[in-house]
C-alpha cells in the first residue's frame, strides 16, 4: 500500500485545528483565539491559537506544526533509534483545554505524523484530567474511544488504553495524571494506520464536548478553585518532566511561548496537601484515579 500523502496528512490537521478553535469559540460569547503563523527555522511553519480569560475556557492552545529538520531530535527516536540522524519531516496538532470551572476536566490531545528517510509513522491519543470525578463522564469518554478503535480490532482500544495509563503517569509521585484515554505511538501498519489514526481525530470532540457542556456552568467556591490549582500543578509537573512532545520541541528549536503556552494560566503548589478525609477531593484518588474499565461501565 501507498505510503500516506504528507499534504493529505497536512489538510486533515488543519481542519481539525480549525474544527476545534471554532468550536471552542462558540461556547464564549467574546473570547476568541489569536493566531499568528511564523516560519521555522530549517524548514516549515508553525501555526499556534490561544485563548485566554473567556468565561468557559481559561485557557486553550491548540497549535499546529509542519516541519523539517536534518536530524531527528533525541525525543523522537528515543523508540527507533536506527533513526537517529535522519533527514525528517513532521505534522502535528497538540492542544489542551483549561477550562475555568473546577468541575470540568482539562483535556490534552495530540495527533502526528513523522516521516524519516523511508520510515513514517502515525502517533497521538487523547487524555482526561478531571478535578472532580463523575462516573457518567468517565464512561463517556472512554465508550467513545473504544468506538473509534473497534473496527480496526478488537484489542485496540485495550492496547491503546492501557499505553495511555502508562504513558500519563507521574513516577515521582506514584499517581495518573488524570483517568487516561487512548495513546499511540509508531502506527504504521500499510492496511490501517491512517484510517485508525483519523478516526481517533475524529473522535475527540464527541468525547470531549459533551463532557465540557454538562460541567461548566455547575456552581463552585474558593474550596473547588484551590483544589483545581493544586492538581494542576501536577499537570505541570508531567508535562515539563515527562512529555515527550515538549521534549522534542524544545530540541527541535520550536518557539518556547507555543511550546509553554499549554500550560495553564494559574496553579499553586501547597506543601505536604492532602485532601479531607470522606472528601469529594479525595475521591478524585480513590476512585478515579486508579485503574478502571470505564468503556464497560461504571464500577462497583
Amino acid at each position: 500500500m501507498q505510503a500516506p500523502v504528507p499534504h493529505l496528512v497536512r489538510s486533515t490537521l488543519e481542519s481539525f485545528q480549525e474544527a476545534v478553535c471554532s468550536t471552542l469559540e462558540g461556547l464564549e460569547p467574546e473570547a476568541r483565539f489569536r493566531g499568528v503563523e511564523l516560519a521555522r527555522p530549517g524548514g516549515g511553519m508553525s501555526r499556534p491559537k490561544v485563548l485566554e480569560g473567556g468565561r468557559v475556557i481559561e485557557r486553550a492552545a491548540v497549535n499546529f506544526t509542519h516541519t523539517h529538520g536534518a536530524k531527528l531530535p533525541p525525543a523522537a527516536t528515543e523508540r527507533r533509534p536506527e533513526l537517529a540522524g535522519a533527514v525528517y519531516e513532521a505534522i502535528s496538532v497538540s492542544l489542551i483545554v483549561h477550562p475555568r470551572n473546577p468541575f470540568a476536566p482539562t483535556t490534552h490531545a495530540n495527533f502526528r505524523f513523522f516521516r524519516a528517510d523511508e520510515a513514517w509513522w502515525f502517533g497521538g491519543g487523547f487524555d482526561l484530567t478531571p478535578y472532580y470525578g463523575f462516573d457518567e463522564d468517565c464512561v463517556h469518554w472512554h465508550r467513545t474511544a473504544r468506538a473509534a478503535c473497534e473496527p480496526f480490532g478488537g484489542d485496540v482500544h485495550t492496547r491503546f488504553k492501557r499505553w495511555c495509563d502508562e504513558y500519563f503517569f507521574l513516577e515521582h509521585r506514584d499517581e495518573p495524571r488524570g483517568i487516561g484515554g487512548v495513546f499511540f505511538d509508531d502506527l504504521d501498519e500499510p492496511a490501517h494506520a491512517e484510517a485508525l489514526w483519523r478516526a481517533l481525530i475524529d473522535a475527540f470532540l464527541p468525547a470531549y464536548l459533551p463532557i465540557l457542556a454538562r460541567r461548566h456552568r455547575t456552581p463552585y467556591g474558593e474550596r473547588e478553585r484551590d483544589w483545581q490549582l493544586i492538581r494542576r500543578g501536577r499537570y505541570v509537573e508531567f508535562n515539563l518532566l515527562f512529555d515527550r512532545g515538549t521534549l522534542f520541541g524544545l530540541q527541535a528549536g520550536g518557539r518556547v511561548e507555543s511550546i509553554l503556552g499549554s500550560l495553564p494560566p494559574e496553579v499553586r503548589w501547597r506543601y505536604d496537601h492532602q485532601p479531607e478525609p470522606g472528601s469529594p477531593e479525595e475521591r478524585l484518588h480513590t476512585r478515579y484515579l486508579v485503574p478502571a474499565d470505564w468503556a464497560a461501565g461504571a464500577p462497583e
